[in-house]
């Protein structure tokens, strides 16, 4: 039997003014984790679309061969029939459906013309136990953190009998403990005979789990690195990635914090009526000028439902406390107003909160202050339009053919940075960073940190709410730990480590 499952010979890929792909060759083994990485644009999730059917077989030059055939795919339907199963960042799941009809929707048990309901709750439950979710089949997906929705969506895949699993950006929106989990299985589905290709930006990641690493830049295949033959270390694929060395993730600054307290909150209270509970509790704390404050936690922990309430209260939540901008008391009911008096915030969702992904990058850009784009009559100038999303797309190094190329063509690290631009051309006095470099590369992560250093260094404040506690302890002047809604505890940064934040996020 041929020792590779997978071969995807010569592939070339062009979309409208960019060649996403040059002559890849990839090539993954029986049985084993193979771990696709690159920078943001590099082309990793444009070949797994082309192996998963999403782009069809006219739309691509080469060959792709599968288990010993060559095979051409016009829709994800025909590589699922196959064998190929892909699960994507943004989880294709439906919210209001039970988790047993997300796992079989689409393959449906039937008895009769009628649905065998019990067989599927049945078959659902034993998939759902292979990928180590305790929980009933009949619950509602949108009662499910994303941790266990991204173990639905494995499982959905396995219940297809899938021989080959593509995951992209798996762990990007998960806490430590739901990646170690994510991995654990799949390690365990390697054990069962099947096949992985995993994407991920997160390199430690990658060292922990993979057989084999290839790396793609700038739509060409650069290298293939055999765990067991080839040194491999982060700083070696970093150099592989971006054709440089980053000798420091987080770049290093000189404190330029100022005694002035832009923002204190205090006895900060938020309840949900949509979920009938409180969700924030007596949070106190203050931010200077020129400092970054972390704010570190689990999910579910109140971090961005903080940074919501604060930020104009889109929500609707009902607000009790105390919140004091630039001196003097404020209390903002919409984020319009939040703008106008120096506050911006970049959320964690871009594609559903933070863009408009069907309008071009300089729209976007400049959506947040049109005003300084437009002449006395309220008229928008397109000239300054183009000089300002031009700018931006330089300094932040957004990759682009140009700025009249929709958002929603960009790959997920850039749409993140026009998220960020958009924040920027705000000029704020204050900028709340919501998970600011999920889902972007080492490359482009490097980027953000220096424009924040920069940012603070001009007297800028941030707020630094991130996931990754590396970048929190790497980033921040302080830190904030929260819990449950309450902040547990305050640390400076030179004081503080990952063990001791782990236990202040799992105090209350």
């Amino acid at each position: 039997m041929n020792d590779s499952i997978l071969e995807m010979r010569h592939i070339t890929k062009r979309f409208p003014g960019v060649l996403a792909l040059k002559n890849v060759t990839f090539s993954v083994k029986r049985g084993e984790i193979h771990c696709l990485v690159g920078e943001n644009g590099a082309g990793k999730s444009t070949l797994m679309k082309i192996l998963s059917g999403v782009h069809p077989r006219s739309s691509f030059e080469g060959e792709i061969i599968f288990d010993g055939k060559a095979v051409s795919f016009n829709h994800i339907q025909d590589s699922e029939a196959v064998g190929i199963g892909i699960i994507y960042q943004e989880l294709a799941l439906v919210p209001e459906m039970m988790v047993y009809e997300n796992v079989m929707l689409g393959h449906e048990i039937r008895k009769g013309i009628a649905l065998d309901v019990n067989r599927m709750i049945q078959r659902t439950e034993e998939l759902l136990k292979l990928v180590h979710l305790d929980i009933p089949s009949t619950v509602k997906v949108r009662d499910l953190g994303i941790g266990k929705q991204q173990l639905v969506e494995i499982a959905k895949a396995l219940s297809r009998n899938v021989k080959l699993l593509i995951l992209d950006e798996p762990t990007a929106a998960l806490n430590e403990a739901d990646c170690e989990n994510l991995l654990q299985i799949i390690r365990e589905l390697k054990g069962q005979g099947v096949t992985c290709i995993l994407i991920s930006h997160k390199l430690k990641e990658v060292l922990s789990i993979a057989d084999t690493i290839t790396v793609l830049r700038d739509g060409e295949t650069i290298c293939t690195l055999d765990r067991e033959k080839d040194a491999v270390t982060e700083q070696v694929l970093i150099k592989h990635m971006v054709g440089r060395s980053i000798d420091t993730i987080f770049p290093s600054r000189i404190s330029s914090i100022q005694p002035e307290v832009i923002l204190e909150v205090k006895n900060w209270n938020a309840f949900d009526p949509r979920l009938g509970r409180q969700i924030l509790r007596d949070v106190n704390f203050h931010v200077r000028k020129g400092e970054v404050v972390g704010i570190a936690g689990l999910i579910g922990s109140g971090r961005t439902e903080l940074a919501r309430s604060l930020f104009g209260n889109p929500d609707r939540y009902v607000l009790w406390g105390e919140m004091v901008f630039k001196g003097k008391p404020v209390r903002f009911t919409h984020p319009s107003q939040a703008i106008r008096a120096g506050m911006a915030y970049a959320t964690e969702d871009r594609k559903r909160n933070g863009l408009i992904l069907i309008q071009p990058v300089k729209s976007n850009i400049t959506l947040a202050n049109l005003k300084a784009v437009s002449n006395q009559q309220g008229v928008l100038s397109e000239e300054q339009e183009v000089k300002i999303a031009s700018g931006f797309v330089r300094s932040l190094g957004i990759k682009t053919p140009s700025i009249e190329q929709l958002v929603l063509n960009l790959s997920g690290g850039n749409q993140q940075k026009v998220s960020v631009a958009k924040w920027l051309f705000v000029n704020p006095e204050l900028l709340i960073l919501d998970e600011p470099t999920r889902g972007i590369d080492v490359g482009a992560k490097c980027e953000i940190h220096t424009i924040m250093n920069e940012l603070v260094m001009k007297g800028m404040s941030i707020v630094l709410i991130s996931s990754e506690l590396p970048e929190v302890l790497g980033m921040s002047d302080r830190i904030y730990v929260m819990a449950n809604g309450h902040i547990t505890g305050e640390l400076p940064a030179k004081e503080a480590t990952q063990e001791r934040v782990m236990e202040l996020a799992t105090q209350y």
